[in-house]
């Protein structure tokens, strides 16, 4: 995909905008589609998509992009707003299933029309002359035809109020049920209270045998696998703490077009350092305090864009990352 190109001449003037805008914050971020798709979280063939006009972007691929990029999220957002209302506009005049309802509920309205015309033309004709005869025969008038019209389901009368001992019944089961639930409320408030250290009826007081026991861990977002020291030695993609659960919380050039970063993710409690434009054999770590497990590290391979494994971090000014060059040379961001 060629990301000077411009928009497709079909799209609406504020959607190609909105593209084109995309396009110029990641040809002048100088990166590569696949590492904007790894630093967003959205695949490379997402990406694709977006910077060709064929799908608009998310809110959260543009937030993204905004933050890696530098950009102003909140006017990349609103132009994506107004991208969005004439994206829906487009493509409601271009879905064959919506522009086919419409031609079914118009010709079934005027189907409609058409035979209740017929319909009081034939009353008024074909069956009219077998009128005239009987009226010949003796009859003297003629009666107009009377049509039932079909019952609706709103028309259906509403359903019967219960008899007045039924309704009594009925209140008096809730007030039981009320009573039963309340109870049961009590009895559960002062099992918990006994075996949290309550009275034991002599003024003293119970131990709690599960006392120290862990408590379970909070609930985590659909796809997040750790948090905090159960995240350290892992890999921050495979347990679901990068893409939008992550933020760069410093950042260093290194070489000509590197970038050395401290990911951090405060759903995981955790941090790792990511690195761009590296070389074979360089050495990725990231430090946070001291003590087993409080620094990781990796060494970069054939892709120049590498990650290290995560460290558990409670406060991000804890974290350094740091880059160790073939040639010797160190560069280092975050820390105090």
């Amino acid at each position: 995909m060629a990301r000077g190109k411009a928009p497709p001449g079909e799209l609406d003037p504020r959607v190609g905008e909105f593209v084109s805008q995309l396009r110029r914050l990641v040809d002048r971020s100088g990166l590569s589609v696949a590492a904007v798709a790894d630093r967003t979280g959205h695949s490379r063939a997402a990406w694709e998509r977006y910077l060709d006009g064929r799908l608009l972007a998310p809110r959260g691929a543009v937030v993204a992009l905004a933050e890696v990029t530098g950009a102003d999220s909140g006017r990349l957002t609103a132009m994506r707003e107004q991208a969005e209302r004439a994206w829906s506009r487009t493509e409601d005049r271009r879905d064959p299933a919506a522009e086919a309802q419409r031609l079914s509920q118009a010709r079934s309205a005027h189907g409609t029309n058409v035979s209740t015309e017929t319909s009081g033309s034939s009353g008024g004709g074909g069956h009219g002359a077998g009128t005239g005869a009987s009226t010949a025969a003796g009859t003297g008038s003629v009666s107009p035809r009377r049509t039932t019209a079909p019952a609706r389901p709103g028309d259906e009368p509403p359903p019967a109020s219960p008899p007045p001992r039924r309704r009594a019944v009925l209140l008096l089961t809730g007030i039981l049920g009320a009573l039963l639930v309340i109870a049961a409320a009590v009895l559960l408030t002062d099992l918990g209270r006994t075996g949290n250290g309550g009275t034991d009826g002599r003024g003293g007081t119970t131990a709690n045998p599960s006392a120290g026991a862990t408590t379970p861990r909070a609930t985590l977002p659909a796809g997040v696998k750790c948090t905090g020291a159960g995240c350290t030695g892992q890999d921050p993609e495979a347990m679901g703490c990068g893409g939008t659960f992550a933020t760069t919380v410093s950042r260093t050039p290194v070489g000509a077009a590197g970038l050395l970063e401290v990911r951090h993710s405060g759903t995981c409690g955790a941090a790792w350092v990511r690195v761009t434009g590296a070389a074979p054999g360089d050495t990725l770590s990231i430090t946070a305090g001291t003590g087993a497990g409080a620094s990781q590290g990796t060494t970069v391979g054939a892709d120049p864009d590498a990650y290290s494994p995560m460290v558990a971090v409670t406060n991000t000014a804890d974290a350094t990352a740091c880059v160790t060059r073939t040639s010797g040379a160190r560069v280092c961001t975050g820390g105090r």
